[in-house]
């Protein structure tokens, strides 16, 4: 019985309490403050959400699918971009205030991929991606290639070295050298034949016996084909194909086996390099020597270099901004 007294001299307490609260005009003002503060800061997100949606719409690239030209061939895709509202809203939200610098992007992957398309050559890269490739040549010049991974190595640049079968054979620290550097290494067929007038079953034991030197000397099964001399028929993609491998042709021509001075093949390369841009080179002394400075102005010209494989993927590459992959 005194517990249940004492139980309601509480409660009575609390209610006398609470109402004081409720009539203290102070305590009204208190209310509708915080009413007025959550009011203001859900306009003021609101506001944001919008201006970060409105900037998105206007930032938006949408992808663009691997095709074939009727010049270049197989052309691969290119990722789109967008902006993740949600994510670029979570990172503004505590300042509540809008800033470019921190709007977060992802990559959009087009619908038709390169391995997509029917076995045909590839001539370049996308012609949107800001990249080009050196593709090196690779059947004697030995005392070059040193020289060459140096330079690479220097600038941070990664290149295809597509390599005789022969060659390897007889050059396996080379070969060797070469993929230890993180340099990529491609097919050129085994005894540099005309790829385009030798039979089926020549086509596919160049090929095959070529992969395999080379997957046994440096430990990389190669993924993309160079024909010698550039030569090839539709037979020759297509039984490359079948072995997993890509055939790659060039946009940009050194024609340093001519053996021309640096200069020229420097002006020859730089008036014609572009986005995408294939660079066919050799172990040479005009290449070596022109290595370098080739090196240095394409990047001036805001084109970045890598390998074949890197050239090709459907990466679109924002330095400057957060991407969030999808």
């Amino acid at each position: 019985m005194h517990r249940y007294v004492i139980r309601l001299v509480a409660a009575a307490i609390i209610a006398a309490v609470c109402t004081v609260i409720i009539r203290n005009p102070y305590s009204s003002l208190y209310m509708e403050q915080i009413k007025s503060e959550s009011t203001s800061a859900s306009e003021r997100y609101s506001d944001l959400n919008q201006e970060i949606a409105e900037k998105a719409e206007k930032l938006y690239i949408p992808p663009q699918d691997a095709q074939i030209h009727r010049v270049w061939k197989a052309i691969p895709g290119y990722n789109g971009i967008s902006v993740d509202v949600e994510a670029s809203f979570n990172k503004m939200k505590k300042k509540g205030v809008f800033n470019e610098k921190l709007l977060v992007y992802r990559q959009i992957p087009p619908g038709i991929h390169l391995a997509d398309l029917p076995a045909e050559p590839v001539y370049m890269g996308h012609p949107d991606k800001p990249m080009a490739a050196f593709l090196i040549n690779v059947a004697w010049g030995n005392e070059y290639i040193p020289t060459m991974l140096e330079t690479l190595k220097k600038h941070h640049v990664k290149a295809t070295f597509f390599l005789e079968g022969r060659w390897v054979k007889e050059n396996p620290d080379l070969a060797k050298m070469i993929t230890d550097a993180g340099q990529e290494v491609g097919n050129h067929s085994y005894t540099h034949p005309d790829m385009a007038q030798i039979s089926s079953a020549s086509i596919r034991e160049q090929l095959q016996k070529t992969n395999d030197v080379i997957k046994t000397t440096t430990g990389v099964t190669p993924s993309l084909f160079a024909p010698p001399s550039g030569s090839y028929r539709m037979e020759t993609v297509g039984i490359a194909d079948e072995l997993g491998l890509k055939t790659i042709m060039w946009s940009v021509d050194t024609i340093d086996w001519q053996k021309p001075e640096p200069a020229v093949l420097m002006d020859r390369v730089l008036k014609k390099v572009h986005n995408g841009a294939m660079i066919l080179m050799h172990p040479t002394e005009s290449s070596t020597a022109s290595m370098e400075e080739l090196i240095v102005t394409i990047k001036n010209r805001g084109i970045s270099l890598g390998s074949v494989s890197m050239l090709l993927d459907e990466e679109r590459h924002l330095p400057s901004a957060k991407i969030k992959e999808n």
